[in-house]
């Protein structure tokens, strides 16, 4: 049996020479089935029980935390050469070797110690999944991985329970997957958390009349029954602060408009799912003035003197919108300053970033404070 094992083991780790050494994709079956029209390279099926032997071998070292077991000990067998031994650390090396080109997910190493798996490289049945992360943990143990990052697409969902029996946890979800994490070492979980922000604008469009575009949402709560309020809506992914806000008053009211500057922002947590939110209300300059409402969401918008907005009971019984609409018509009195949008360029990461800062300072000095 000793000798069944090895020479079993011995041809799992001898690729076959037409397939240049690469690392075949697919099940443990793909694997056995040689491409090459040699007989030499064919492989026969009796082989295929033992290579299983040789994934449980895996799994179960896995499980008791062999992280840096000799491979001959997770493959069971027994003249594995002694450790300092003549041959040791070659047949060490080869059999390593072995396991991570033929059973091991295809990964890309990240910066930080840790592997990511291809997601579109993955096995197309569950059984080949649940033997080859069994194996690729194994493998990563034993080289000093540290966090472990699974992308599952929908259709790979049936995976999902195979992974989270394996020990990893949800980590975010998008509309198309399901991101999952398994960190390795014996010590504090230092992988990022999900995105703990959602992000809001709202737009103080005000025009030459002194007017502000206000809407009525078609969907509310019973707080902002009757009220006037501004256009508001979230920051797309990929999207800027400056963008999102005329793309959200277009959207809501047909107005186009010039973004001017962001006036101030609210940071509140516990928000929708139990996320922080962060809020910009930003001054924009209209360059339009035709409303045509997005009925799906807009019950109804017009342009109301600035006056008459301020004074609705709303924003008069409520602090910081009052102490918001304090700061707006500071901002038109041209006593105080906005943040402007500039793009910068950082060697941290090679990338353009939009940095938010005021380039001037308020121009009637005797303007009084707010």
């Amino acid at each position: 049996m000793e000798s069944s094992l090895l020479d079993t083991a011995a041809a799992a780790a001898s690729l076959c020479p037409a397939a240049g050494g690469r690392r075949r994709a697919g099940t443990t079956a793909g694997f056995l089935s040689c491409s090459c029209s040699s007989r030499d390279c064919r492989v026969s099926a009796s082989y295929s029980h033992s290579i299983s032997r040789i994934l449980s071998g895996v799994r179960s070292a896995a499980r008791r935390k062999l992280f840096r077991a000799d491979p001959g000990d997770l493959l069971g067998v027994a003249n594995w050469p002694e450790a300092g031994g003549a041959g040791h650390q070659q047949q060490q090396q080869h059999w390593w070797a072995a396991l991570e080109h033929n059973f091991v997910l295809e990964s890309t190493d990240d910066e930080y110690g840790g592997v990511v798996v291809d997601a579109d490289r993955l096995p197309h049945d569950k059984a080949a999944f649940a033997r080859s992360l069994a194996a690729s943990l194994s493998y990563w143990k034993s080289v000093g991985k540290k966090g472990v990052w699974l992308k599952l697409p929908v259709d790979r969902a049936e995976f999902v329970p195979l992974a989270v029996k394996e020990g990893f946890k949800y980590h975010h979800a998008e509309e198309s997957y399901l991101m999952m994490t398994y960190w390795i070492p014996d010590e504090p979980n230092m992988l990022p958390a999900n995105a703990s922000h959602q992000v809001g604008v709202g737009g103080f469009v005000i025009n030459d009349q002194m007017e502000v575009l206000v809407v009525q949402e078609k969907y509310c709560g019973s707080s902002l029954d009757g009220v006037w309020k501004l256009p508001t809506g979230f920051i797309l992914a990929s999207e800027e602060i400056y963008t999102g806000a005329s793309r959200e008053v277009k959207e809501e009211t047909g107005v186009d408009t010039e973004f001017v500057d962001v006036v101030a922002f609210r940071h509140a947590h516990n928000v929708a799912f139990q996320k922080s939110d962060l809020f910009f209300i930003c001054m924009l300059r209209p360059v339009s003035s035709e409303i045509k409402i997005d009925e799906t969401e807009i019950q109804a918008a017009k342009w109301m003197p600035l006056e008459e907005f301020v004074k609705q009971p709303f924003i008069q019984e409520d602090h910081m919108f009052q102490k918001i609409m304090d700061i707006c018509i500071q901002r038109l009195r041209k006593c105080y300053c906005g943040l402007t949008p500039h793009h910068v360029v950082s060697r941290f990461d090679d990338r353009t970033s939009t940095l938010y800062y005021n380039v001037a300072e308020p121009e009637d000095v005797n303007c009084s404070a707010t």
